[in-house]
């Protein structure tokens, strides 16, 4: 029976085909909602545009989509080619409903994801400015160019961080042209994301195969900002000391123990995509190797309260060993703050401690919780 079914199969397809089945086989598959498709301009009148799209029928271009495309309109003329989106595949009438302004934002998509992946430079005229960045104007797509991906020229370096003077200053930035590239291009979302640092060269490469990660590096500093410090290794290279790679204690804010100018030593701790990430506290032996010998999980300790987060609290045990009073322990938030008060000393038990990881949590020891 199988033998006689691949027989029958066989024959079939060695049988020439009939004229309707070879044109439903060469007939292009029916256009869906969403697609971009081609035409020609039959008829044109003030609110409407006829379209020919060949064996897909005749499109219609009116309402709304006519008036959200006026510029785009009043250029075109009848036995133009266009380019339209389909929004409707059979209306009422039995058109096709196109867009012209939805397949022209389509296009620039498009093109955005393409220079996006060419890593295009691209110079642009700063529109607007807020604390968190500054907005461009790209082929009609407004998009954001968030701080963190400004040069160091161009980061706000505001002593105190404030964001309404972070703002003041990139506002001093609208009007100016900035080189940038595209680093997310998202049509779904309207995102459309850039980023002022620059991108590979071959210069730059040179540069950076120089150096190896576990080289410590000599430098100045260019800038101190929330996030880190700057450090310039030579003429064409930059490094950024993470704010958590300044010192194995706590570092609140940069700005205030780092300045423009200042020599550093730093080592080289990663390179990835030409970017140098430096340490500073790696220079120094850490402390949690010595903490290893001396505690252990369930052991009470005394530490002081240094700082509050979302996660709970943080407590010093003793200088670059710290550990987390999580928030879970309490009924609220409130309750936390109100048991452990900044700057004090208690003491607690520890519930976990894994230095290789550099972890320790903490639990106040057989005391009642305020709810």
């Amino acid at each position: 029976m199988e033998t006689e079914t691949k027989d029958i199969a066989i024959l079939e397809e060695t049988l020439p085909k009939t004229p309707m089945s070879f044109i439903l086989s060469e007939t292009p598959a029916s256009p869906t909602i969403g697609d971009i498709v081609e035409g020609v301009v039959l008829a044109k009148d003030k609110n409407t545009i006829y379209v020919d799209l060949g064996l897909f029928g005749t499109g219609i271009i009116y309402g709304r989509e006519y008036l959200n495309a006026k510029d785009i309109v009043k250029k075109t003329k009848i036995s133009d080619t266009i380019t339209a989106k389909i929004v409707e595949r059979e209306n009422e009438n039995g058109y096709v409903e196109l867009s012209l302004r939805e397949a022209k934002n389509a296009s620039v998509w498009h093109s955005a994801e393409e220079a996006m992946r060419a890593k295009t430079p691209l110079e642009l005229a700063v529109k607007d400015a807020n604390k968190g960045g500054l907005m461009l104007l790209w082929q009609g797509i407004l998009g954001f160019l968030p701080a963190s991906q400004l040069k160091s020229e161009h980061y706000p370096r505001v002593p105190d961080g404030d964001k309404d003077r972070i703002a003041e200053e990139l506002r001093k930035l609208i009007g100016e042209k900035i080189t940038v590239s595209i680093i997310t291009a998202d049509p779904e979302e309207g995102k459309l994301i850039f980023s002022e640092k620059t991108p590979s060269s071959p210069e730059r490469e040179k540069i950076v195969a120089k150096y190896k990660v576990g080289d410590i590096v000599n430098g100045v500093v260019t800038g101190a900002v929330e996030f880190g410090v700057f450090i310039k290794i030579e003429d064409g290279l930059e490094g950024l000391v993470h704010i958590s790679e300044l010192d194995w204690s706590l570092v609140e804010n940069p700005r205030e123990r780092y300045k423009t100018g200042e020599e550093m030593q730093a080592q080289i701790i990663e390179i990835k995509d030409d970017k140098i990430s430096l340490s500073v506290k790696r220079l120094k032996e850490s402390p949690w190797k010595k903490a290893e010998s001396a505690y252990k999980k369930g052991d009470i300790v005394k530490g002081v309260v240094i700082k509050f987060n979302k996660y709970g609290a943080l407590v010093s045990i003793e200088e670059g060993v710290a550990g987390l009073v999580h928030v879970s322990l309490f009924p609220s938030e409130d309750a936390l703050r109100g048991a452990l008060e900044l700057g004090k000393t208690y003491e607690f038990q520890i519930t976990l401690f894994e230095p290789k990881d550099e972890r320790m949590t903490l639990a106040l020891p057989e005391k009642e919780i305020a709810s």
